[in-house]
């Protein structure tokens, strides 16, 4: 009955063992990986864990909330380099397939970004370590270098560039998975802005204070003003590529700043009157 439909048994068998190769060659090269993925993720681990690396960053304030989120640092790298590891060797196995066709182009494309993907993870990951174990040391240095009443201007600028590096990680690894778009760079800017505005309200709030204590019942009201004025700065940044929205923003900042100045007359008002009173006794 099958050699009615004219059935080359022989090409069949052919291919079959062909393909059947093929695909045990592929899968073959997949469980390669696998292994020594994991065998160079346990020697990552051990080396991070050897080297020191992982006591200096779980010194850091990124190193506490790390083990506070309970991610320790030396598997979550080892973790990365054999994922990664077994990225490629599936790369590899699905180049070596050939799968052609509207779906062979497909799984290719997908093939050729998972290195991107991974890539760009262990790049935030690893960069962000190296980041927060960098800025920790330049932060001791900087409050070594600053006089006791200024250490705070040290921890500050310690923190402005942990934002600032954090960014710039961050942007190269978007870049890296292709997430560009027009609201990425914008994004990143406006992050670093308001979480710059957050850092800097709170160190001059608080040597104001320290210096002036007459001023702590303003303190409060200080703070909220600067974090509302960098707040703003920074819903401005990212919706910079969106006029509209950006109008809105720029309404919503001018009303702002208007009940703020009307707020704030009283206080200014009693502040002078004070100053005016000391300066005659």
């Amino acid at each position: 009955m099958l050699l009615q439909f004219g059935i080359d048994w022989n090409q069949l068998l052919q291919n079959a063992i062909y393909y059947g190769v093929q695909a045990l060659i592929a899968i073959g090269i997949i469980v390669i990986a696998w292994v020594v993925g994991i065998i160079l993720g346990k020697a990552v681990n051990r080396l991070v864990e050897r080297t020191g690396l992982e006591k200096a960053f779980d010194k850091t304030d990124v190193g506490k909330a790390f083990r506070a989120a309970g991610v320790d640092l030396s598997n979550l790298v080892g973790m990365l380099v054999t994922a990664f590891v077994i990225v490629i060797g599936i790369v590899i196995a699905l180049d070596y397939l050939k799968i052609g066709g509207e779906a062979g182009r497909i799984v290719a494309d997908v093939a050729r970004y998972l290195p991107r993907l991974i890539g760009g993870i262990i790049l935030l990951s690893v960069g962000i370590i190296l980041v927060a174990i960098l800025t920790d040391y330049i932060g001791k240095l900087l409050t070594g270098l600053f006089p006791q009443q200024f250490v705070e201007i040290g921890e500050m600028l310690r923190n402005l560039l942990l934002i600032g590096l954090v960014a710039l990680i961050v942007s190269i690894a978007l870049d890296l998975m292709l997430f560009t778009g027009p609201l990425v760079y914008p994004l990143i800017l406006g992050t670093v802005i308001i979480g710059a505005g957050i850092f800097i309200g709170h160190t001059i709030v608080r040597n104001i204070v320290e210096d002036h204590p007459e001023f702590a019942g303003v303190a409060p009201y200080a703070k909220f003003l600067v974090y509302l004025v960098f707040l703003m700065v920074g819903l401005g940044a990212i919706f910079a590529e969106f006029p509209q929205t950006a109008h809105v923003v720029q309404n919503v900042a001018w009303g702002v700043a208007i009940a703020v100045g009307i707020l704030l007359a009283p206080v200014i008002y009693t502040l002078a009157k004070r100053m005016v009173e000391e300066a005659k006794k």
